[in-house]
């Protein structure tokens, strides 16, 4: 069996003599952890409250990484939760478009639930028909990872593994994934991503919250900014063409703060596959560089969140699938379009388009990926 051998981040330094658990009982600073209840199949769950010294707090859970909340200062110094999801693991574990969740083994879609790597085809469950989407029916976001805490220079850390076994869910090889939380002292949610495997494989891991930066309604006067000149035009199954387009003359032309409810509603082809918003963009950056990928700023609130990453794509994602259906914490009805997702990534089917970069990892490699949510207000 291999070994994750190498550390993540800041707080790295820290895991080998770290407590499996700290309670710190400050309300303005530390790391609570708490009972959330447990699994159909029995595994006990955990909650984390992750507080920095400005009273931003984050609240994780152990059951698909996910972040149940977030509250952060708007620009009268109100704190507020910026994102959607339950009060409750039951609901989580019965009915979630994936809120606040770790994603992989691939994120987002692979086209018909197949790809060939070294010869050998693989078959994955087509969860999105036709095609396999974010990992297949329990993927890492209906897992339970184990839980070690910490701090680092830059604030309090969650540290969360799980070993994804070979074969699981149609992917090859044993998987041993590292995802590090950490709440920064400049109010940012930064995740950090390791991974080792035994064997050839494919991986695209990223995150999806759910944001409402208003804390209520629904998301169209958000002004977005996505720092891309071209994005992956998709089939009417939202597997991409294969091309990449320029965003200019288009309604994906976010290259100045344009607010997201200005062109949905266009006579575009390609807002019609997506019911809205749900692209890849191809972020002008260079490859594996930590950069700016993406600003949204609420108009009602001043609530500014910036969203950088080391990854080579952005999927935009305007809630087009609420549809009132949900009700989620505080009694709140998710209408259409209550929220958006920025899901910094690899291209959707890359193991099928070799003319993308390519999400293949060898044995000996060690895969790395960055995502950090900054936040911050305008007055």
């Amino acid at each position: 069996m291999f070994h994750l051998t190498l550390a993540l981040g800041a707080g790295a330094a820290l895991l080998a003599g770290c407590a499996s658990e700290v309670e710190v009982s400050s309300p303005t600073e530390g790391i609570v952890k708490q009972p959330f209840g447990e699994t159909p199949d029995g595994q006990a769950v955990s909650i984390y409250t992750l507080r920095n010294k400005n009273g931003v707090e984050a609240r994780i859970m152990t059951y698909g990484g996910i972040l149940v909340s977030l509250k952060v200062p708007d620009m009268y110094g109100q704190m507020g939760d910026v994102v959607l999801g339950y009060d409750n693991l039951n609901s989580y574990v019965s009915n979630s478009p994936y809120f606040g969740a770790l994603i992989g083994r691939y994120g987002n879609r692979i086209a018909r639930g197949h790809f060939t790597l070294d010869g050998t085809t693989y078959t994955l469950v087509t969860n999105n028909y036709p095609n396999a989407l974010h990992g297949g029916l329990k993927g890492f976001d209906k897992r339970v990872w184990h839980p070690t805490t910490g701090y680092s220079k830059d604030g309090p850390e969650l540290i969360l593994d799980y070993l994804s076994k070979d074969g699981e869910e149609g992917y090859p090889g044993n998987l041993k994934v590292t995802a590090t939380y950490t709440l920064t002292e400049d109010n940012a949610i930064r995740l950090e991503y390791a991974a080792e495997t035994d064997k050839d494989t494919v991986l695209n891991l990223t995150q999806h919250s759910y944001w409402n930066l208003a804390g209520k309604g629904d998301i169209l006067h958000h002004q977005v900014m996505i720092l891309a000149d071209h994005f992956t035009p998709v089939d009417s199954t939202l597997i991409p063409t294969g091309q990449f387009k320029p965003v200019e003359g288009t309604p994906f032309d976010f290259r100045t703060a344009t607010a997201i409810g200005a062109r949905i509603g266009q006579d575009d082809e390609q807002l019609k596959f997506g019911g809205g918003y749900d692209h890849n963009w191809v972020i002008n950056k260079p490859f594996r560089k930590l950069a700016l990928m993406a600003k949204v700023t609420s108009p009602e609130t001043g609530r500014v969140l910036e969203v950088l990453s080391t990854e080579p794509g952005l999927q935009f994602y305007s809630g087009n699938f609420l549809d009132g259906t949900i009700t989620g914490k505080g009694g709140w009805v998710y209408q259409h379009r209550a929220a958006f997702c920025m899901e910094p990534q690899h291209f959707p089917d890359s193991p099928n388009k070799p003319e993308f970069p390519t999400v293949e990892l060898k044995p000996g490699q060690v895969y790395h990926n960055t995502i950090i949510y900054r936040f911050s207000v305008q007055n």
